[in-house]
This record gives C-alpha cells, structure tokens and sequence, in this order.
C-alpha cells in the first residue's frame, strides 16, 4: 500500500500500539485480535463509529490510494463479502507460510516513516 499510495492519503497504526489500542476500545472492537486490517476513512473523526474491517478495509484503502488501487481495490469489490473475508482469513492465517516471518528492516523510502502515526 506504501508504494501504491503515491500521494501519501494513507496514515498507518499499529493495532498493539497506544492510539491503535485506544481506538479498538472506543470502538468497541477486540484488543487483542490482529490479524485483521481496520480501515478509518477520517481519523480526525476517529470518534464516529466508522471504520472498515478485513475485506472491505482493504477495498476502501486501495480506493483511497487512487490509481491502480483504485481499479485493484473495484475488481476485489465485486467479490461477494463472505468470499472476500474468507479469502482474507485465509491469507491472514498463512501468512507466515507465504511470506516468511516478520522481521523488522528499514522503510526503502525514508518518506515514508511520516506516514506512521504510532
């Protein structure tokens, strides 16, 4: 999403972080559940109860990027939410089968650190 959103629209905040943890609450979402992305179109607004999980999160998030996210984000969209979500837990579950395990490294853009929040 970094490199799509070339207009830097999207902010980022860890789930386990203070801000993230804060929000979850408020929002009456779970704490400890982080395998999931959690989409808020105004985080100035973060009080209103509007958000976006797994699937659509990822959908309203490409959208925002604009460009290819944009087409990207409508052709997901189309996929019925059930099969989406479960496309989703599924990668979210494998993940480290995938893509190997976490591991922290530099950001290749240094840009890029401003648009974390947390």
């Amino acid at each position: 999403m970094l490199r799509m959103d070339r207009k830097g629209s999207l902010r980022y905040c860890r789930l386990q972080g203070p801000l993230g943890q804060e929000y979850l609450r408020a929002a009456g979402l779970p704490t400890k559940e982080f395998s999931t992305i959690v989409f808020v179109p105004d985080w100035a607004q973060r009080d209103r109860p509007d958000f976006r999980l797994r699937t659509e999160g990822i959908v309203a998030a490409m959208c925002a990027c604009g460009g290819w996210g944009t087409f990207v984000g409508g052709v997901i969209g189309l996929m019925p939410n059930r099969f989406g979500n479960g496309c989703y837990e599924l990668v979210a579950r494998m993940r480290y089968h995938m893509f190997g395990p976490w591991r922290a490294c530099p950001l290749p853009n240094p840009e890029w650190a401003k648009r974390f929040i947390d």
